[in-house]
């Protein structure tokens, strides 16, 4: 597992991936079915994984932090990268940060709090999280009025973040003023277009940020590492393409619920049996598995058949 420091390479050299959490019918942890997920990543080429939203972090209680940290640590290949989260609120952020400043991960994402918090208090806590870590965290803006631009220029400044993990959705991810504000006072290398597949063409294209997460990537993760390499060729029309592949789950997860569509896609495909998701969240309704193992079946398929060229 990746521990030095974390430099702007890291950020590009793999797509984020940001995979759900497997667990047993009694909501412990189900190290096989999370390990199998790794390998199947890590087979595709991907060697960034990100514990964030959809492995329900946001419910994780301080208590079952390290057993999970220890789990993450033992499933990860010797070059696979692991960001775990902490948060959202400050004070569980503090505790987990107490927790992770004696292990070997070099950074963690700060989950954002939406209710209550305002820019100049997240700003200070963030500041307070990584004095307590001793390393700098990844910043995750998926709404406006949680960090402005200034504010997370301000704690580059100061070396308290290694990265920005950067998920406000737009019906036209080209037309973003606060992204194209944060570029300005924040250079795209420290930047990662966090929304999968749909808008990344948009992001790398257009505001030149360094690279993209993906939730779908754990189905077919040689799909999304060709979408990286065609983006970074500036072979736009191939990025179209492989982007395709994609929309089928795609347009489910946004229909429905992109954590609890992944959790089930990852489970139907037979890459591993995610199980029951974690309270608050529940897993999706039966009556939409159809649609799901089609559109899961479809993309690992799409993966195999990228495998198998390669080979």
């Amino acid at each position: 597992m990746k521990t030095m420091p974390v430099t702007p390479d890291d950020l590009a050299r793999s797509v984020l991936a940001v995979p759900p959490l497997a667990r047993n019918a009694d909501l412990s942890l189900n190290k096989a079915a999370n390990q199998a997920l790794v390998k199947h990543l890590e087979a595709g080429g991907v060697s960034t994984l990100m514990y964030g939203g959809n492995a329900n972090f946001y419910n994780i209680g301080v208590g079952e932090y390290p057993a999970i940290l220890d789990m993450l640590e033992e499933i990860a290949g010797n070059q696979s990268w692991v960001i775990p989260s902490i948060g959202p609120d400050f004070g569980r952020a503090v505790d987990q940060a107490k927790i992770l400043r004696d292990r070997a991960f070099p950074t963690a994402m700060v989950l954002p709090l939406q209710f209550p918090s305002t820019p100049e208090g997240a700003e200070a806590g963030i500041r307070r999280i990584v004095e307590t870590y001793a390393k700098p965290v990844i910043v995750y803006i998926k709404n406006e009025g949680f960090l402005e631009p200034e504010n997370v220029a301000r704690l580059f400044e100061d070396g308290m973040v290694a990265g920005v993990k950067y998920a406000i959705v737009r019906d036209d991810p080209r037309r973003d003023e606060y992204l194209a504000e944060l570029v300005k006072l924040v250079s795209p290398k420290h930047i990662v277009s966090g929304i999968g597949e749909r808008p990344a063409i948009d992001h790398l294209r257009h505001f030149g940020l360094a690279c993209f997460t993906s939730g779908s990537v754990c189905i077919a993760p040689a799909g999304s590492m060709a979408l990286r390499a065609a983006l970074k060729a500036k072979d736009y029309e191939q990025s179209e393409s492989i982007r395709d592949h994609f929309l089928e789950l795609e347009d489910l997860r946004d229909g429905l619920s992109p954590i609890r569509v992944l959790h089930e896609a990852v489970t139907l495909s037979g890459i591993g049996d995610m199980g029951p998701m974690l309270p608050t969240l529940s897993n999706i309704p039966e009556q939409h598995h159809a649609a799901i193992r089609k559109a899961a079946k479809d993309l690992l398929e799409y993966n195999a058949r990228l495998l198998s060229k390669a080979a």
